[in-house]
């Protein structure tokens, strides 16, 4: 049915710890694909297990079957092959909102394997079907219709990935804050939300998603606006005498500290910040906001006024259950060493501001 009917590649998601348990390492070191899709090296099964040339549907679905199989060991398996594995990441939708996390939640969700077999699915002209196809598609073949956005409104209403670990007072530059310390449980990574008066069930609460940026938030470096954003982003809330600006443990667009480094050191060579992270092996941007999203609902919000210039996070945001009422651009001046960067923010990541 998916070869016929769906036409484009088919994979099979699988959990990280099932993959380890097969043996099978990532397709490659690096991952640059624009959405991180987690591809591991291809497979078949061995031919002891009926399988011929590992191509035909029946071949697949055999392959399949193998890799499921709880009693299945690496040998079982000739690589490379035609079925293609995809690695979920720990935490599922709330982690990434991708079809791999999804089709493995849903699985489990159901008290199955954890497992699933995903294709994207094409128009007969070759061209990826969109919305109306794909309802048009569900109704001719009777299949349910189902949204990430769907099952990450069930996990948001079931599950919590964040827990609050410490709470303190923070007296600032911009007014008396409150500091919640969050951990996360999937991967250990701490979190925090400052919150300036109060905001539970409040309404159009206004916001900040703010990811770590040590260079320029604490030492002030003038190779980025993220310092001038964050000290923004804090006067605006206390204008409003009300609001909470979440910060990420998201370093450099998610590569890490010692990953950005590097990656200035190639912008010093002629690299824009595009570039650079290319060159290092990184998409541009692997930041992830479900975790963020998380938070803003543990202090209570729902709708709220998000301050960004940057229309992936909007996307981001509103997979998670928040309804964005207003986007509240942050308007920086530029200088003579961040121009460059504002530009490639702008031209190649899409980010909505003039400087």
């Amino acid at each position: 049915f998916m070869t016929l009917h769906g036409r484009g590649l088919i994979c099979l998601a699988l959990t990280g710890e099932r993959c380890d348990q097969l043996g099978l390492p990532q397709m490659t070191e690096r991952n640059t694909e624009q959405l991180a899709t987690a591809f591991t090296i291809s497979i078949d099964a061995e031919r002891r297990f009926g399988v011929s040339t590992g191509i035909s549907a029946s071949d697949r679905a055999s392959t399949i079957h193998v890799a499921i199989n709880p009693a299945t060991v690496p040998t079982d398996l000739r690589r490379p092959g035609h079925v293609f594995p995809l690695r979920a990441r720990p935490g599922g939708v709330l982690q990434r909102v991708g079809q791999t996390e999804a089709s493995v939640d849903l699985a489990r969700l159901a008290g199955l394997i954890p497992a699933g077999v995903i294709c994207e699915i094409l128009n007969p002209d070759g061209s990826m079907a969109r919305r109306p196809e794909l309802l048009e598609m569900s109704r001719r073949h009777s299949l349910t219709f189902v949204t990430v956005a769907q099952l990450v409104a069930y996990r948001l209403r079931t599950e919590q990935l964040v827990h609050r670990v410490a709470e303190a007072r923070i007296p600032t530059d911009f007014g008396e804050w409150t500091i919640i310390g969050y951990r996360n449980d999937v991967d250990s990574r701490e979190h925090v939300a400052l919150v300036h008066g109060h905001i539970a069930a409040r309404k159009n609460v206004l916001v900040r998603m703010h990811s770590k940026c040590l260079t320029g938030d604490v030492f002030g470096s003038q190779r980025c606006d993220c310092g001038v954003q964050l000290h923004r982003a804090m006067e605006l809330v206390a204008a409003e005498g009300h609001g909470a600006i979440v910060y990420l443990d998201q370093e450099g667009r998610g590569i890490g500290l010692l990953n950005k480094l590097r990656a200035y050191a190639l912008q010093d060579s002629g690299a824009d910040t595009v570039q650079a992270n290319e060159r290092l092996g990184f998409a541009p941007d692997l930041r992830n906001y479900g975790i963020g999203a998380q938070i803003l609902r543990d202090l209570g919000l729902s709708s709220i006024r998000i301050m960004t210039n940057n229309p992936r996070k909007l996307v981001g945001l509103e997979g998670y259950g928040l309804e964005i009422v207003e986007r509240v651009p942050l308007i920086t001046d530029a200088n003579s060493e961040n121009r460059g960067y504002l530009d490639v923010k702008r031209d190649k990541l899409g980010h909505l501001f003039t400087h």
